[in-house]
């Protein structure tokens, strides 16, 4: 739901337009001669709207290194990858994975593709 109020509102029912930024948790436009001029939030829609902003650039740039990183032929392999990963876990437990076989089976068949 877009909450909408003018700039006369926001002087006149401070109140009422941060009851409904904290109720709705999403900004209110107000606007001036009919046109959208600002948003108002509350602290916390604001922060989370920094977090969430933040969170997502920091993905970006770990793909964009891991893009880059393809480029430039700095890659492995999966089939390498998980090899190493089922020995360093194979080692690591020994019997105990010995144990579970259809973990093997699965794990085993992902890697040759059957």
């Amino acid at each position: 739901m877009r909450n909408v109020r003018t700039s006369k509102d926001l002087c006149g029912s401070y109140n009422e337009i941060s009851k409904l930024c904290h109720e709705y948790n999403e900004p209110v436009l107000i606007t001036d001669n009919g046109k959208d001029d600002l948003a108002v939030m509350s602290i916390e829609a604001y922060e989370r709207m920094i977090n969430e902003t933040k969170a997502r650039l920091e993905l970006y740039s770990l793909i964009e290194e891991g893009l880059e990183d393809v480029r430039q032929g700095r890659v492995i392999p999966a089939e390498e990858v998980f090899k190493e990963l089922w020995d360093r876990y194979d080692k690591d437990f020994g019997d105990e994975i010995n144990d579970v076989q259809s973990e093997k089976i699965f794990f085993k068949d992902f890697l040759t593709n059957k």
